[in-house]
């Protein structure tokens, strides 16, 4: 064991020498590490700033290159940017002078405009002239020839247009609701009349005046307010009308009616009738005349189942009923009605109260066509008796002579005009009791007869029986009794047939020529109601075709009666 100590203390020794030698080997080693380090750092330093200057070397060429590529462009940038410029200003200039051009051709254009403007003001003016003359020369030979004049009304599609009551399919109701008679302006009506697989054909109807579905009440009176003058000219004057039965007569003639009751009402001025507004007038011409000069009388009858009735009437009790009449003709051949009562009115209001009262007993019935289908025709009569006296008889009457051989007609043909009125007569000024004492006083009547015929109707179509389908019949043929009289006149027959019916037997004197007769066409616009259309257009076109010759003026004098 010792001599194992020695010997590893003998190796321990030589270990720790050989430990210095490394040690210091190490050493030197780390100093050579550090000069190496050293000069690697330096020696990288040295090749950062080569690199570096190279860098900015070659940074500052491409730099120049760009400058002077971004110079060049930017003259080229600007050579370009002063061609453009010019170009548009070039544009703008040719812009400009294309403009004063346009404004001087505008100019030229509103100069032109405005004298073509004149012109056809100047050509309208000149127009509606000749119209009005074209009118006048029109009027003046119907005068002349004594045609009747026809006006047409087209009233607008109402709710009851539609197939009510008739076992239909949805395309023939649609049907029915579509508008097939037009207004082409105000002498043309247009219709449109079509067939299942045949082609559309439009058929064009002319008369005196056209109104279409929005004319209100008030055109349609402005057209016939001109006849009214007539009346205190010495002519007759009738306006009746005409067309199946819902077609707008009754409205036309007297306005809207009240709910449940024949009467009209007479609160919206706007929608009143012709008769009503006839009367009116009347009355304002009336008043622009010498007091006393003029008195009017009324009557109002209905023709109902080819038989007469006094609406006026009354019974004992002062009560109005309807009393049946009876119409004849007298010697001079004048149609009259005996005992007819006359009322004498002082006033418009007057009027329509006697009116209003007659509507009440006039027949009615509802039909599947018209809620209130009127079944007789009403025929409102104004009497307007006209007192000339001795200082202005030489202005209106020509001979003596012939005075006396008309006073005996005038006689025939007013002989209960001027029946005793008990309530009104004795105390009104413009009666004639207190105009006998004048001895060359002088007396004229003319008439106004208002009609509002029944409607012509298709059993098939209103759908009416029994006493109803009765009431169709007869009007329907003393329709067809006024037509063949207008047929008769048109042919100048010998034999004019106004006794086939009472209807015409009533208007014989203002359908055959002793009256300025006035016919207006009422039409239902929509297909359902063709047929119907169609026969009263061809109606009226038939009437337009009359010559009854020039119109009688009442220029013969009476002598004075008592009331």
């Amino acid at each position: 064991k010792e001599e194992r100590i020695v010997v590893l203390e003998t190796e321990n020794a030589v270990l720790h020498l050989k430990l210095a030698e490394y040690q210091g080997l190490a050493g030197r080693s780390t100093k050579e590490v550090l000069q190496l380090h050293a000069a690697h750092g330096q020696q990288m330093k040295l090749q950062k700033s080569s690199v570096v200057t190279q860098v900015q070397g070659a940074i500052k060429k491409r730099l120049k290159q760009d400058l002077k590529s971004l110079h060049s462009f930017a003259l080229e940038l600007s050579k370009d940017f002063q061609r453009q410029s010019k170009t548009c200003l070039y544009q703008v200039l040719a812009a400009v002078h294309g403009i004063q051009l346009q404004n001087e051709a505008m100019r030229m254009f509103q100069i032109k405009v405005f004298d073509l403007e004149q012109s056809l003001q100047e050509v309208t003016e000149r127009y509606e002239k000749e119209k009005q003359k074209r009118k006048a020369l029109h009027n003046s030979l119907v005068e002349l020839r004594g045609n009747i004049r026809v006006h047409c009304r087209i009233r607008p599609l109402l709710p009851f247009d539609d197939a009510a009551g008739h076992s239909v399919s949805q395309d023939r109701q649609r049907n029915f609701s579509e508008k097939v008679a037009y207004a082409a302006d105000d002498e043309t009506v247009l219709v449109k009349c079509s067939r299942p697989g045949h082609a559309s054909v439009n058929k064009t109807f002319q008369f005196e005046r056209v109104y279409n579905d929005l004319e209100s009440q008030d055109a349609v009176f402005a057209d016939v307010a001109p006849l009214l003058t007539s009346l205190l000219d010495g002519y007759n004057v009738c306006i009746m009308a005409y067309g199946q039965t819902g077609s707008g007569k009754t409205y036309t003639m007297l306005g809207p009616q009240l709910e449940g009751n024949l009467a009209f009402s007479t609160e919206e001025e706007s929608e009143l009738g012709i008769i009503p507004r006839a009367t009116q007038e009347v009355f304002r011409l009336i008043s622009e005349k010498p007091p006393g000069s003029y008195w009017v009388e009324v009557s109002v009858v209905e023709v109902y189942n080819n038989e007469i009735f006094d609406l006026l009437a009354k019974d004992s009790y002062g009560k109005v009923f309807g009393v049946k009449r009876d119409v004849v003709t007298t010697r001079e051949g004048k149609s009259d009605v005996p005992l007819l009562t006359h009322e004498t009115v002082e006033n418009a209001s007057e009027f329509l109260h006697l009116v209003n009262k007659g509507l009440q007993l006039r027949v009615t019935h509802p039909t599947l066509v018209h809620a209130h289908s009127s079944r007789s025709h009403l025929v409102v009569t104004l009497t307007i008796t006209t007192v000339v006296f001795g200082e202005h008889f030489g202005t209106l009457w020509e001979d003596e002579q012939t005075s006396q051989r008309l006073n005996k007609e005038a006689s025939c043909t007013f002989p209960q005009k001027m029946r005793d009125n008990k309530s009104t007569s004795s105390s009104r000024p413009s009666s004639p009791v207190q105009l006998e004492a004048t001895e060359k006083m002088k007396q004229v009547k003319t008439r106004l007869q208002l009609v509002d015929l029944a409607g012509s109707e298709c059993v098939g179509m209103s759908g009416v029986t029994g006493a109803a389908l009765r009431e169709t019949s007869f009007i329907n043929r003393s329709l067809s009794a006024l037509a063949d009289v207008l047929g008769a006149i048109a042919e100048q027959r010998a034999h004019i047939p106004y006794r086939n019916s009472k209807l015409t037997h009533l208007l014989q004197d203002s359908v055959g020529g002793d009256a300025k007769l006035l016919v207006m066409l009422c039409i239902s616009p929509g297909q359902k109601y063709l047929t119907e259309s169609m026969q009263s257009l061809g109606f009226g076109t038939r009437a337009r075709q009359v010559q009854r010759g020039q119109v009688k003026k009442k220029n013969f004098p009476l002598p004075s009666k008592a009331k």
